[in-house]
C-alpha cells in the first residue's frame, strides 16, 4: 500500500495570531499530507506588536523528538523549518535534519527572524550568521528582503527595488542552498510578490499580485506552509511568470 506524504513542521506554537504551527498544521494536512510536528516554543500569543505575553521555551525537548522518532524509524518527505527560538536551538536543529533526513527528503528553512530592516526583539545581531548556518543545509530557501541580506551580511534597502538587484540577491542566496524564494518583492508601489531561483535551470521566475496596504502577521508563515505542502506534492518551484509583469 503506499504510504501517504509525511511532513514534520518545526515552529513554535502561538496561542494566538494566526501563525507558525496554527497555520502550518492545517493547511499542509488540507493537501492530503501527513503533517508532525515539533514545537520549539510555547507562546500566548505573537510576538508583533503586543505585550506581556507569554513564552515557553522547549529547547530541551526538541532532540528527544527527533531521538523517539528515530527509534521508530520514521520516514519524512519534508522537513520544514520557521520561527527558531535560540542560537542553541538552531544548532541542534542542524543535528536534528541529519537524523531524519533520507535522500529522498526535502528541507525547507524559512529563516524568520526579521522584517522591515529589522531583526525581531528575541534576536542577538549574530543570530543571522547562525541561521546562515541551518540555510546551508537546506534544499530551499524562503527569506523574505529582510532575512535575505542579513543573512549576507548586506545592509537593508527599502524599495522599490530594480531587477539586477533582485536577481543579484537570489544568485548569492544560492550559494546557501540551490532552490531560493525570495519574498516581499516589489518593483513599484502597486504590486508586490515573491521571486523564485534554480540553480541548475539558471533561471529567475516572479509571481505578482495587487498590493493590499497594511501589516498581516503570520502571511509569511502561510505563504511558506502552501509553498512546502506544494513541492510535496511535486508541484515545481517555478511561481507562474518566468519574467517580470508589465
Amino acid at each position: 500500500m503506499k504510504r501517504q506524504k509525511r511532513v514534520v513542521a518545526i515552529h513554535d506554537i502561538s496561542g494566538f495570531g494566526r501563525c507558525s504551527l496554527t497555520v502550518a498544521l492545517p493547511i499542509i494536512s488540507a493537501a492530503g499530507i501527513e503533517t508532525s510536528v515539533i514545537p520549539t516554543a510555547v507562546l500566548s500569543t505573537h510576538t508583533g506588536g503586543i505585550k506581556g505575553y507569554t513564552y515557553l521555551d522547549l529547547t530541551d525537548e526538541i532532540m528527544p523528538f527527533a531521538k523517539h522518532w528515530k527509534t521508530l524509524d520514521l520516514k519524512f518527505d519534508g522537513i520544514y523549518t520557521g520561527y527558531v527560538g535560540s542560537i542553541h536551538q538552531l544548532e541542534i536543529l542542524c543535528d536534528v535534519f541529519d537524523m531524519l533526513k533520507s535522500e529522498e527528503t526535502l528541507i525547507v528553512v524559512d529563516p524568520v527572524m526579521a522584517d522591515h530592516g529589522k531583526l525581531y526583539k528575541t534576536f542577538s545581531e549574530d543570530f543571522p550568521m547562525e541561521m546562515k548556518k541551518l540555510a546551508s543545509k537546506a534544499d530551499i530557501i524562503v527569506p523574505n528582503m529582510t532575512e535575505a541580506v542579513f543573512m549576507l551580511g548586506r545592509p537593508y534597502e527599502e524599495g522599490p527595488y530594480t531587477e539586477s538587484y533582485i536577481e543579484d540577491l537570489l544568485k548569492d542566496l544560492s550559494q546557501l542552498a540551490k532552490k531560493v524564494v525570495l519574498t516581499g518583492v516589489y518593483y513599484d508601489e502597486h504590486q508586490l510578490g515573491a521571486a523564485s531561483y534554480d540553480v541548475e535551470k539558471n533561471q529567475v521566475h516572479y509571481a505578482f499580485e495587487e498590493r493590499i496596504e497594511g501589516h498581516y502577521h503570520g502571511t509569511g508563515d502561510v505563504f511558506g506552509s502552501a509553498l512546502v505542502a506544494a513541492l510535496i506534492r511535486l508541484f515545481h518551484i517555478h511561481i507562474s511568470q518566468p519574467a517580470r509583469p508589465n
